[in-house]
């Protein structure tokens, strides 16, 4: 028998994990959450400390039996659940389950933690393991005792009053809240009309549009048109002004930077995937599980990208240096900076331990990876390695115009602006999308004009 017993969370992991560590290895599945709050009240006892009474979750308790059987006959637990507060918590409640039953005499217990399932990454995390990390445990608590006090009180009160069955929580009743508050304000908006003018121009055979800036000497300000009557008139005016031909007053030129995106977080990964593939975020979350977890490529399986549950935005030494060797291969020296780019989180309590969502090898290219995965597994895949690759790239280098022209008498001023790319480097590989699909001024682009 094996005299080391692992412990993850799903089985599908389980398989390959048992795959790298070898015979002396067994590999079990907890399927999750091992205990939870009782299903009544006093679960959480403020008066008591936040004693907080917990039960074995009653559909994984063959599971933990089965865990129990063996480990009577293995002389090393591994707690290898989730390298998140919650799969903290869940190897501390099995190891104290455990405990109760008499089952820990004599046997040495450690928890490893591993952000991709790769055979490096597994083996590595295995030689260095550590203790369960309390202050995970107690966050992921406090979260869970938060939850029981809001909800048990709450829920009811919603049953009463809207159906039953619903449920109220520490993140549904703020975030409730705050759409609520933000209704309320749209419904309080009092609408303005305004109307803007553009004219639609050509140069060159190349059509581009200006905006009216300039209207018989007056300048032209959101709320200067407020009616279709005043819009008809301003256009008349503009195209006898005109007379059908513009003179171009004045071209400017301005040459800017733009720089990738950082690398995913679980939120920028959900967001990303609903803009680009119409993925809402239940489905985004369980495709890049099972790429996490692990997928045969022709060679056995192969976990694909790092653990999907992360709020951090730095990537490891190792991936940038993968990640800085498949950039110069594939796209060459110029599309290299100098240095590895870094990003900062903006969020104060992000878990920095971790790294950002990333492919577990950069050389691993959707394409060569394609015909072993589904169709929604490839295009996360895509957008992922894509996300990845390009934020280590050089940054774009446009060139921005702005244009003034106006008709020969003066009463008349209209401006145009758009850009050129003058270098395309990280565009090569990926553009961040926006909720807005309407294009910007900037993104316009405008033919080669001259002054006059």
């Amino acid at each position: 028998m094996s005299s080391n017993l692992v412990i993850v969370e799903s089985p599908a992991k389980a398989k390959t994990i048992e795959k790298y560590l070898g015979k002396d290895f067994k590999v079990l599945a907890s399927y999750g959450h091992v205990r939870d709050l009782i299903p009544k009240e006093g679960a959480v006892e403020p008066e008591n400390g936040f004693k907080m009474n917990y039960e074995v979750v009653e559909r994984n308790e063959k599971h933990i039996n089965n865990i129990a059987k063996l480990l009577k006959k293995a002389d090393t637990l591994y707690l290898a659940t989730d390298p998140d507060r919650e799969g903290e918590a869940i190897s501390w409640h099995l190891y104290q389950l455990l405990q109760d039953r008499n089952l820990m005499q004599g046997k040495q217990a450690y928890r490893v933690v591993f952000h991709e399932i790769t055979r490096q990454a597994v083996t590595e995390a295995v030689a260095h393991p550590r203790s369960i990390t309390m202050d995970l445990v107690n966050a992921q608590q406090a979260r869970r005792a938060l939850d029981y006090l809001v909800g048990f009180n709450l829920s009811p009160l919603l049953w009463r009053k809207i159906r039953r069955g619903l449920s109220a929580g520490r993140v549904q009743s703020p975030a409730l809240r705050m759409i609520v508050e933000r209704e309320l304000e749209i419904e309080a908006f009092d609408p303005q009309e305004y109307w803007s003018i553009e004219a639609d121009n050509q140069f060159d055979q190349q059509p581009f549009s200006a905006k009216l800036t300039q209207l018989e000497g007056e300048k032209i300000k959101q709320f200067s048109i407020t009616n279709a009557e005043q819009a008809n008139q301003a256009n008349q005016i503009l195209n006898r002004a005109a007379a059908g031909k513009l003179t171009v007053s004045n071209v400017e030129k301005k040459q800017r930077k733009r720089h990738p995106a950082a690398p995913f977080t679980t939120s920028t990964l959900q967001q990303e995937a609903s803009r680009k593939l119409g993925f809402g975020a239940q489905k985004t979350m369980r495709t890049a599980q099972r790429l996490y977890e692990g997928i045969d490529i022709g060679d056995g399986q192969t976990g694909l990208i790092s653990y999907m549950r992360t709020d951090s935005v730095t990537l490891s030494d190792e991936a940038l240096r993968d990640i800085r060797e498949l950039i110069t291969q594939k796209y060459g020296a110029d599309c290299l900076p100098e240095s590895p780019r870094t990003f900062k989180t903006k969020s104060k309590n992000a878990q920095e331990a971790h790294e950002a969502i990333r492919p577990t090898s950069a050389m691993n290219t959707p394409e060569q990876v394609k015909s072993h995965l589904s169709q929604d597994e490839y295009r996360l895949y895509d957008l992922i390695w894509k996300r990845t690759i390009s934020c280590q790239m050089e940054a774009a280098r446009m060139e921005r115009t702005t244009v003034d022209i106006g008709s020969r008498d003066g009463q008349v001023e209209l401006r145009a602006t758009g850009q050129v790319v003058l270098f395309d480097g990280f565009l090569k590989v990926y553009e961040e999308g926006r909720d807005d699909s309407v294009l910007d001024d900037d993104d316009k682009r405008l033919p080669q004009i001259m002054q006059g």
